[in-house]
Formats: C-alpha cells, sequence, structure tokens
C-alpha cells in the first residue's frame, strides 16, 4: 500500500513495485492522475486498487483500508503522502493556514495509514511499515519551518514505532530525501542542491527496504552536511540558515495531488 500515489514519488514507487503477483492499493488525491498510475501497473503485470482521498480524513482512510486488507493482505505500507508551499503572503513563513494543512498531511496523514495496520501486523506478528520524512526534519529550515516540523516529527514517529515494536515482527524503515522533481518541488524558485528525478528516487528506496535499512537517508553528501549542522554550535549554524534563499510566496497555498 502506497500514499500519496498519484503523482511525484508515490507514482514512481508504484510502478517500482508493480509487476506479476503484487497486488498494490494506491491512494492519492488526485483520481485522474490515480488511473494513469494504476494503468502502468496493471501493464507490469500488478493487481491495483486505488482510491481517491485525503489521508487527513481519518474514518475515509481507515475504512478503505480495512476493506484492501480484508481483500488483499499488507505486507508493507508506504506513508508517502505530503505538501508543502511558500510563504504565505506578507508573511516570511507558511502562515497558519499552510502550516495546518502540512502537519494534517505530512503527520496526522501518516499516522491515519499507519494505526489502523498495525492490530493486524500485530496479530500476523509481520509487517513493513515506512514513513517518509525528509532530510529537511533535521534542521529547521526558515523558509518552511511548519514543513521542517512535519518531517522531523514523521521521523520521531516512525523510530519510536521501530523501537516499540521491534520485537513484534514489525519492521520500521524511515525514509529522509533530500531534493525530488514532483510537483511539489516544481513551484521552487531557489537553487536546490543535488536534486534527483523521482524514478531515481524511488530505486534507492527500494534497494534500502530490499536490505530492510531502517533508516533511508540520500543523497548521502546533503544528509551529512545537514547531521553536521546539528553537532555545530548555533552561533555558527544559525548565520548560516539565516542566508539561505527562501521560497516565493504562493497566494493561493497550492495543494499538491
Amino acid at each position: 500500500m502506497i500514499t500519496g500515489a498519484s503523482s511525484g514519488l508515490g507514482a514512481e514507487l508504484a510502478r517500482a513495485y508493480a509487476r506479476q503477483g503484487i497486488t498494490l492499493g494506491l491512494v492519492g488525491r488526485s483520481e485522474a492522475k490515480l488511473q494513469d498510475v494504476a494503468r502502468d501497473c496493471r501493464e507490469a503485470g500488478a493487481t491495483v486498487e486505488y482510491a481517491a482521498m485525503d489521508v487527513a480524513d481519518a474514518d475515509k482512510l481507515t475504512a478503505w483500508i480495512d476493506g484492501f486488507e480484508t481483500r488483499s493482505a499488507v505486507d508493507l505500507v508506504i506513508a508517502n503522502a505530503g505538501t508543502s508551499g511558500g510563504p504565505a503572503p506578507g508573511s516570511a513563513t507558511e502562515g497558519l493556514e499552510l502550516a495546518t494543512r502540512q502537519v494534517r498531511t505530512n503527520l496526522i496523514g501518516v499516522m491515519n495509514t499507519v494505526e489502523p495496520l498495525l492490530p493486524r501486523f500485530l496479530a500476523r506478528g509481520a509487517g513493513r511499515i515506512v514513513v517518509v520524512s525528509s532530510i529537511a526534519g533535521y534542521r529547521g529550515l526558515p523558509y518552511s519551518p511548519a514543513y521542517s516540523a512535519s518531517k522531523n516529527a514523521v521521523r520521531a514517529f516512525g523510530e519510536g514505532l521501530r523501537g516499540a515494536y521491534k520485537k513484534s515482527g514489525i519492521h520500521v524503515s524511515v525514509v529522509c530525501p533530500g531534493y525530488i522533481r514532483t510537483p511539489m518541488t516544481e513551484v521552487n524558485t531557489f537553487p536546490m542542491p543535488f536534486i534527483m528525478d523521482a524514478d531515481k528516487a524511488a530505486k534507492i528506496i527500494q534497494r534500502g527496504l530490499a536490505r530492510a535499512k531502517s533508516r533511508i537517508a540520500f543523497p548521502l553528501v546533503f544528509y551529512a552536511a545537514m547531521w553536521l549542522l546539528n553537532l555545530l554550535p548555533l552561533a555558527l549554524t544559525d548565520p548560516i540558515m539565516a542566508r539561505l534563499p527562501t521560497k516565493s510566496a504562493l497566494p493561493n497555498l497550492r495543494k499538491i495531488p
């Protein structure tokens, strides 16, 4: 099962896993885009079910998961749905409306995806959970503090789950990618170091999951730089962060499918 599967990284993950004998459950915002992804996956031999919905709608998502799980027991869930955006008009940061939406999608949406499956995984004594955080989750970025906070919380949620269920046969991986070419980043007007295509990122994640890695962070040099920033004194790093270029304002608080 993959959320955020109608475009970007989620769509490429679906295509990467699609093959004969695989059943995919895909969730995303856009019905039309999900249909395109489902067609590609079926052509590769996979059986596909999909649903267009907001992962922040816990009741609707839980009902769909329960039905899908009854028909096809889930052994791997990738909680990938996410959203981002620039500062609100007249603000240096995202503003309350976009900040709230990011937390609802990026964090609560991940919880809504994972929690309904936990009792089933526990009953079977097996299951794999993947939560998609971000390298931005390692340090609050000045132009998107709410996004950074939501991704930091996702990372902490995944790491906490891994400790809680380690002895229950459930494996949890936390994915922390850098910049990926997706609809979410195409609105950025600033330089994005080490940006990569979504299909390449999907293959990196797939290889990491095949090796049962607990943390999949890439590109390595970007991950190392953000990790190092957290080790240095704030008196050195704060001036660096304050000089980072800012995102352009997005007056309509664009929603990413």
